[in-house]
C-alpha cells in the first residue's frame, strides 16, 4: 500500500520550482495544521480544477466564457501578446497599459518540444484575422533565448496583416522574466517600446 505522505510529497514535487525537499516541507506544514485547514485547501483545489478554463478570447484564465479584462472597456487598437498569465498580471499592475492581451502560454523552444502548435499562436492568428479594430501587436515576450526567438517567429507571421508590431523596450535585464520585474521598470518598458521592424 502507497504511504499517502509519500504520495502527496511526489505530487507537490511536479509543481514549477519546488524540489523533493520543499515539497515535505509542504507537506509536513500542511499536516500540521488543523484538518480544516487541509480540507479548505483540498476544496479550494477541488473547486479550481473543476471551474476554471481559459478565456475563449485571450486564453487568460476565467471562470466564466470571457475573462474580466476582454469583458471590460479596454483600448481594442492594441494587443499585447505575452507568454504566461503572471506576465498579464504583472503588465495589469503597472496601469499603464488599456489595451488587451493574448496569452500564448509558453515560448518557443524546440530543445523542450515547444513548437508553434504546443502555443496558443493559432488562437491569436486567428484573432488578428476576426479584428480589423487591432492595429499594434505589442509582442511582451521575456527577454531571453526562447522569449526573442519568440517574439522573431511572431513578428514574421504577424507581418503580412500589415498591423503595427512593437516589442517591450530596453530596460528590463536579458535573462529575467517580466513577472519579477518592478513595477517602474516595467513600465518605462511598456511606455518606450519601439517598432519591431
Amino acid at each position: 500500500m502507497t504511504n499517502p505522505i509519500d504520495t502527496l510529497v511526489h505530487e507537490l514535487a511536479k509543481l514549477p520550482g519546488i524540489g523533493e525537499r520543499t515539497a515535505m516541507r509542504l507537506a509536513i506544514h500542511v499536516l500540521r495544521q488543523p484538518p480544516e485547514f487541509g480540507h479548505r485547501l483540498a476544496h479550494s483545489l477541488n473547486e479550481t480544477v473543476g471551474k476554471v478554463h481559459f478565456c475563449e478570447e485571450c486564453c487568460n484564465i476565467t471562470t466564466e466564457r470571457l475573462c474580466h479584462i476582454c469583458k471590460s472597456e479596454r483600448d481594442e487598437a492594441t494587443l499585447c501578446v505575452v507568454e504566461d498569465i503572471a506576465d498579464l498580471q504583472a503588465i495589469e499592475k503597472t496601469h499603464c497599459f488599456r489595451g488587451k492581451y493574448h496569452v500564448l502560454h509558453g515560448a518557443l523552444s524546440p530543445v523542450d518540444g515547444i513548437g508553434p502548435d504546443e502555443l496558443k499562436i493559432l488562437e491569436l492568428l486567428t484573432r488578428i484575422k476576426a479584428s480589423s479594430a487591432i492595429k499594434e501587436i505589442v509582442i511582451a515576450t521575456n527577454p531571453s533565448v526562447t522569449g526573442d526567438a519568440t517574439a522573431l517567429y511572431l513578428a514574421k507571421i504577424i507581418a503580412p496583416y500589415n498591423k503595427i508590431i512593437t516589442r517591450l523596450a530596453s530596460g528590463i535585464p536579458v535573462g529575467s522574466h517580466i513577472e519579477f520585474i518592478d513595477r517602474n521598470t516595467l513600465s518605462r518598458a511598456m511606455a518606450s517600446r519601439v517598432s519591431f521592424q
